[in-house]
């Protein structure tokens, strides 16, 4: 299947660079290669207050359904509790009608840990437990490998050069991150299954 997929990110400026290669890779290994994932530009949501909100989320439903078969709505956990069940009540009340299938998931911390997981060449003396803890692990530990790797100055401070390398070893991103697993599994269960099984 040559999936079509509209990723909707919680502020798509600097998130788009993560979630467009390692998306890419996800939804082709879910249903096949040929995927053609766009992230949403119109509207800027800016801040996951606004990815939150089941208005917002009906009205980019509203735009793009009819061109899309996947509307994957992607934002970072960032430590608080209650964002799965506020995704699910979401996901539930933006629901799309035919064909188009809606789903709303959360990276932990941060989708800049995707990027993370798929480097092989991190610091001696870092701990993948300890990145996956990290609360902020965009200031405390992402940013300080883009240095590392002289892509701090770069545009987006790295992120498209990371995110698209992270791409290539896909494999390594699901098996680190446990939710980028579990999103495969909806994403292919979602895509695959006839509509009246949905």
């Amino acid at each position: 299947m040559k999936a079509k997929v509209l990723v909707v990110a919680e502020d798509f400026r600097q998130d788009q660079y993560v979630l467009k290669p390692l998306v890419t890779a996800l939804v082709e290994a879910a249903v096949g290669p040929g995927a053609v994932v766009e992230v949403c530009k119109n509207p800027l949501l800016g801040g996951v207050s606004e990815a939150l909100k089941p208005d917002r989320i009906r009205a980019i439903v509203a735009k793009y359904q009819a061109m899309v078969h996947l509307i994957l709505i992607i934002v970072d956990r960032d430590g608080e509790e209650g964002r799965r069940a506020r995704l699910d009540f979401v996901e539930r009340e933006a629901s799309p009608t035919g064909k188009c299938v809606l789903i709303a998931d959360l990276a932990w911390q941060e989708v800049e840990v995707w990027v993370l997981a798929g480097m092989t060449d991190l610091p001696k003396g870092w701990r993948w437990k300890e990145i996956r803890a990290e609360r902020d692990p965009k200031e405390r530990f992402f940013s300080p490998y883009a240095a590392q790797r002289g892509l701090s100055q770069s545009p987006y401070e790295g992120r498209d050069t990371l995110a698209r390398e992270a791409a290539r070893s896909y494999k390594r991103v699901r098996d680190l991150c446990e939710e980028v697993a579990a999103l495969e599994a909806r994403v292919r269960d979602r895509l695959l299954s006839p509509p009246a099984a949905r």
